[in-house]
């Protein structure tokens, strides 16, 4: 028995995973675990899926390998994964043996471990050679071809679809596959690039070069004839490869991207060796979708393992050999090899001298500054020299880690730029997110070329035309067919050039300021770049947990952050969290500048920050507390202006109402309206005064914010000028019947009081033209529920349903109830809201915020209503239930665990009784959100005993929900 293994690390776990959704899926199995065990070298469980009989899922630790009786053609899949996050936070038991089905398969492992390996076919001479012979054809025809493009002229040839499908099936035809592609990439390359002829030119002469190298291939280096035939497409296999030496080194995996052409997705993986700094690539194919194996380890990781290079004169791409570990993160990458732009560059080209038809070489550059300046997107290092990035490529993310300071970048060195794939910062690898470059830059050495090309040699001659001296020495003028002649000049001049560029200078960016608030744990800014990405409805309940402790994001989520904060419900959490950083990142973005004003103020900063040390000058008599706080009210932007303000307000409300009010004359744009709104904190008699000079402000928005807070102030003047209005208008007869007069143009004091502002409200909400039914609905709204006892001769707190009670006008009735609505919602009457919320109310309006009057509603209230409704009446609960309180309150919870329980067992009784699942999701996906997280237990055991296969799943999902929200509060802690 061998001795029993240590369970892996969950970042292990994470690199195994093959995508990003199979772990999110993997983790919402946690529960549905049994049977589970580890002993000596595997892990083993059964899974409860959909059906009624369990997965099995299986791992060989030695491999690792992984089994799993599921239909997923992922591996790992998400149920291996899952019992591997099960085995890692200890909830996997040890037992002496496998389980019976986990035995067998190992056995069967071991059995065929012990074999002796399956002789290879191997291929005759006599096929080889046919098959040279067959190339050699293809070549020779595509060269004429090529020829014929030259000679004719780009501008004149056929650049259809179809006229490259052509060509590239003589290729296939020819066997010379990895040819067919570049040629079926071109058409769509020249519908979207500007300079499609330089393009053109540059891929001619890449093949022509090509077709002249097989044609001498046995009179090359054998390390070069491998890599010619690996550029046709002759096949090489992976017996033939593991037969190369194998290089065994600490393999540290820097960066990751999957493309897709063609529903074949491509997966490399870019490897650079701790400690012989050897680059190498790891390619894997997958067709229709991206299932890739998880035997790769993440970006972050390293592993000790051996490699066996593919043949080539600069051999890059690698297979897997043994491995010696399992993956571990890393904090550091060591300088070997080279980590300087010079060195990129002269990497780049000893490679291309080895190899003439690469296309892009690895390159880690250490201590570079990301920068955007007139000349675009740059890496600059600290002695000022700098790479370009190409054209079309943005990366945020990386401007967004490095802040204006320096980081490590991993990446690609190409003909036109330095394409970044992953940067490496405060010890931690992250994925850029950035695809392959698609956009070109005009070359203006190849200029005099192009153009040549372009009108054809049949129009031009293609003597004398300006190249490097180097160039114009190795191909004789007036010597061969001029066409030939072109091909060859540009292909040794693009040579030239690609392999002798020079860096570029470049000055420096201002830095971002550090914040010096502590750093989101690395659980919670994963969740929460999950919860983003799937806008989920835990964020409420997250970013209300996360608020006490005043976290910032991690940099690289900034981006994400900044992207999310369109969304006007998420936009101040998110620019909190984003902070600092957020605030330089967003400057630097046109996208987002409008957010730079958004942004909070820096805590530190507020009026109750007085000091005797350093007093500030007083604005309007008002002392304004420390410097630092006078700067920001005087010269901060809206964002900050705000942020201060708001938090003075809480802290000393009289003094921020007195800094506001200095400032008042002053004050412009939307922010005078914003500002004034944040009175609403501590709103008191003692704002009236300014509220009441905002009537008279110009700014509409102004005038509409000063009503809504005096509507706040049931004993302010405001109000009382309400109630007259509406006393003169209203008149209650002895036997309940009112009668309505609202004149058709209200005086002066009234408009001023914000009487007629807006004109399409009573077209809008009760369908009518009539402008008279917009005055009272104003009116009624804006004038003290208290007043209402005098007009409908009522006492105390039978006001209200006094009112109800009356025979309301048909003409005014909705206006009115929609007035009194309103003015309970605005001053928080309990009891006209618990009236009107029992009323049945002749308006749609008001019927819609039932939910908002509920919440006025006495706690005890609120709950013996839900208590009261039954399995009839879940529509009715499900439209108030957000009014309660979250958490749900306990009573509620087992009243709504009850419910959903018979229906649950009417489904299983009565299949078609209307009690579904589906007719009940909105419900449950309520309940997921609101329940309190300690009752997935007891929802596990409904599950359990639940009949309905769906119901069974729906409560095994609402377990998860549950639990899924714990682990995200407990993320925070």
């Amino acid at each position: 028995m061998t001795e029993q293994r240590t369970p892996w690390t969950e970042e292990q776990v994470r690199a195994l995973a093959p995508d990003a959704s199979s772990l999110a899926a993997a983790r919402k199995l946690a529960g549905r675990w049994r049977e589970c065990g580890t002993a000596d070298n595997a892990v083993w469980g059964l899974c409860q899926g959909s059906g009624a009989k369990p997965y099995q899922a299986i791992v060989d630790l030695d491999g690792p390998a992984y089994k799993c009786s599921c239909p997923s053609r992922k591996f790992p899949c998400k149920h291996t994964l899952s019992l591997l996050l099960s085995w890692s936070s200890g909830h996997v038991p040890v037992l002496r043996a496998p389980a019976d089905f986990a035995a067998e398969w190992l056995a069967g492992r071991a059995v065929k471990a012990a074999a002796a390996p399956k002789a290879k076919a191997v291929p005759s001479q006599a096929t080889v050679e046919q098959r040279r012979v067959r190339v050699a054809a293809g070549l020779t025809e595509l060269d004429v071809w090529l020829t014929d493009q030259i000679r004719t002229g780009l501008a004149q040839t056929d650049r259809s679809f179809a006229a490259y499908e052509s060509i590239a099936a003589r290729m296939v035809d020819a066997q010379a596959p990895r040819i067919a592609e570049a040629l079926r990439r071109l058409p769509a390359a020249v519908v979207t690039t500007e300079h499609w002829p330089e393009l053109l030119l540059r891929e001619y002469a890449r093949l022509h070069l090509l077709v002249l190298a097989h044609r001498r291939l046995d009179a090359l280096p054998e390390p070069l004839q491998a890599g010619i035939r690996t550029h046709i497409g002759y096949p090489t296999p992976a017996e033939s490869v593991l037969a190369e030496p194998a290089v065994r080194d600490r393999w540290l995996v820097l960066g990751m991207r999957v493309s897709e052409e063609e529903r074949l997705h491509t997966r490399r993986t870019w490897l650079r060796g701790r400690t012989s700094g050897r680059w190498a690539l790891l390619i894997e194919h997958s067709f229709a979708t991206p299932n890739f194996t998880g035997e790769v380890p993440a970006p972050g990781h390293e592993v000790d393992a051996e490699l066996h290079y593919y043949p080539g004169a600069a051999p890059l791409r690698a297979h897997w050999g043994t491995r010696h570990g399992v993956p571990e993160p890393f904090t550091t990458i060591p300088a070997v090899g080279g980590t300087t732009i010079d060195a990129a560059l002269d990497a780049y080209a000893d490679a291309l001298s080895r190899d003439p038809w690469l296309r892009s070489w690895p390159a880690l550059l250490a201590d570079v500054v990301p920068v955007l300046d007139d000349n675009g997107w740059q890496l600059v290092a600290a002695d000022g020299t700098a790479l370009p990035l190409p054209a079309g490529v943005h990366p945020w993310r990386l401007i967004a880690v490095a802040g204006g300071h320096p980081v490590t970048v991993c990446g690609e060195w190409r003909a036109d730029g330095f394409d970044p794939i992953s940067v490496f910062s405060a010890g931690e690898v992250s994925d850029l997110e950035t695809e392959f470059p698609t956009e070109t830059t005009a070359t203006p050495a190849l200029a005099e070329l192009v153009s040549v090309a372009l009108l054809g040699t049949a129009r031009r001659s293609a003597d004398n035309i300006a190249v490097d001296s180097a160039v114009s020495t190795a191909v004789p003028q007036h010597a061969g067919e001029p066409a030939t002649r072109l091909l060859h000049t540009a292909a040794l001049q693009d040579l030239y050039l690609r392999g002798g560029q020079l860096p570029r200078t470049a000055s420096k960016p201002q830095p971002a300021v550090d914040d010096p608030r502590p750093l989101l744990p690395r659980p919670a800014a994963d969740r929460l770049s999950r919860l983003l990405a799937a806008k989920s409805p835990f964020l409420p309940e997250w970013f209300a947990a996360a608020t006490p402790f005043d976290f910032r994001l991690p940099d690289v989520l900034c981006v994400q952050a900044l992207a999310a904060a369109s969304d006007t419900s998420l936009r101040a959490p998110l620019l909190r969290l984003a902070g600092r950083r957020g605030r330089w990142l967003a400057a630097h973005n046109p996208a987002w500048a409008k957010l730079v004003d958004e942004f909070p103020g820096d805590t530190s900063t507020s009026l109750s920050d007085v000091s005797t040390d350093h007093p500030v000058p007083e604005t309007g008599g008002v002392g304004v507390g420390t410097p630092a706080a006078h700067d920001v009210w005087l010269f901060g932007t809206a964002g900050e202006r705000k942020d201060w303000f708001a938090r003075t307000r809480r802290a000393d409300p009289a003094a921020a109402l007195a800094v506001l009010t200095a400032a008042w004359p002053k004050e412009s744009g939307p922010v005078k309206a914003e500002l004034l709104a944040l009175l609403e904190d501590g709103l008191s008699r003692a704002d009236e005064d300014l509220l009441e000079r905002a009537l008279d402000d110009r700014r509409g928005d102004v005038r509409r914010t000063a009503t809504t807070l005096l509507n706040q102030l049931p004993d302010a003047a405001f109000g009382a000028r309400m109630a007259t209005l509406v006393a003169s208008w209203i008149r209650v007869d002895d036997d309940g019947t009112v009668e309505v007069t609202v004149p058709a143009e209200v005086d002066a004091q009234a408009r001023r009081d914000g009487i007629t502002d807006g004109t399409d409200q009573p077209k809008m909400r009760w369908d009518t033209p009539d402008s008279t039914i917009k005055t009272l609905h104003q009116t009624i709204a804006a004038t003290p529920l208290g007043a209402w006892a005098p007009i409908v001769h009522a006492t105390g707190d039978t006001t209200a349903t006094t009112a109800l009670n009356l025979s309301l006008p048909p003409r005014y009735a909705k206006a009115i109830v929609d007035g009194w609505v309103d003015a309970t919602l605005a001053q928080r009457d309990t009891a006209w809201a618990r009236a009107l919320f029992a009323h049945a109310t002749p308006t749609e309006q008001a019927v819609l915020r039932r939910r908002e009057l509920f919440t006025l509603l006495d706690t005890a209230d609120r709950i013996d209503h839900v208590l009261d409704l039954d399995a009839h009446q879940l529509n009715e609960l499900h439209a108030i239930l957000p009014g309660l309180d979250h958490p749900w309150p306990e009573p509620v919870a087992t009243h709504l665990l009850r419910l959903l329980s018979e229906r649950a067992r009417t489904t299983a009784r009565q299949p078609h009784a209307g009690a579904g699942v589906y007719t009940d999701r909105a419900l449950l996906t309520a309940a997921s959100v609101h329940l309190p997280i300690d009752l997935a237990e007891r929802i596990t055991t409904m599950a359990d005993t639940t009949e309905d296969p769906a119901w069974q799943q729906a409560f095994h999902r609402l377990a998860h929900d549950l639990t899924d929200r714990a682990t995200m509060l407990e993320e925070l802690r």
